[in-house]
């Protein structure tokens, strides 16, 4: 009875670590980050945005990011942010899905093309769409070429990994 018991605690920790390790960061823009002259429609083709993720930007003291609705994403209107920042260094958790939109707060940053709007799913369906309006400036990684790492290739593989130490665990549990 208490060797069942430890195996099901033990199976609940492993299925623990799996579960943050499909999780992504995104570095919004890459190297670049969050500045004027990046093509965030460019960025975020092709990335696969879903809950428990979240976007990192980097910026200096000249930017701001600010959380905003449709409407006001549409205007480039930050008077009525959902959530703005200054800190140059700001993390927000994508915690749930459907569509989330950032400008610049900075006069006539957003108009310059520092926006991004993008679909956030929640992991079960098809991979989410990205929808940003921008300069045409392409953002590379720091190797010159366009960075997949941070998207479904690259959930896929950590989550195999991860499923792969649970299965030797459960293995050797029951072993």
């Amino acid at each position: 009875m208490a060797g069942d018991t430890l195996r099901v605690l033990l199976l609940a920790v492993l299925l623990a670590i799996v579960a943050p390790a499909s999780a992504k960061d995104y570095a919004v823009g890459d190297s670049s980050g969050w500045k004027p002259g990046v093509d965030y429609t460019a960025w975020a083709k092709g990335k696969s945005f879903n809950v428990g993720d979240s976007l990192s930007f980097q910026y200096n003291a000249a930017h701001s990011v600010a959380e905003v609705s449709e409407a006001d994403y549409k205007a480039c209107s930050a008077s009525n942010a959902l959530g703005s920042y200054k800190d140059q260094s700001t993390s927000i958790p994508l915690t749930k899905p459907g569509t989330r939109y950032f400008i610049c707060g900075a006069a006539g940053h957003c108009a310059a093309g520092m926006k991004l709007a993008i679909t956030v799913s929640d992991g079960s369906s098809a991979p989410a769409t990205t929808t940003t309006a921008s300069p045409t400036t392409r953002s590379t990684n720091s190797a010159g070429s366009d960075s997949d790492e941070s998207g479904a290739t690259g959930r896929a593989a950590r989550l195999a990994t991860g499923l792969s130490f649970v299965a030797l665990g459960f293995a050797a549990l029951m072993g």
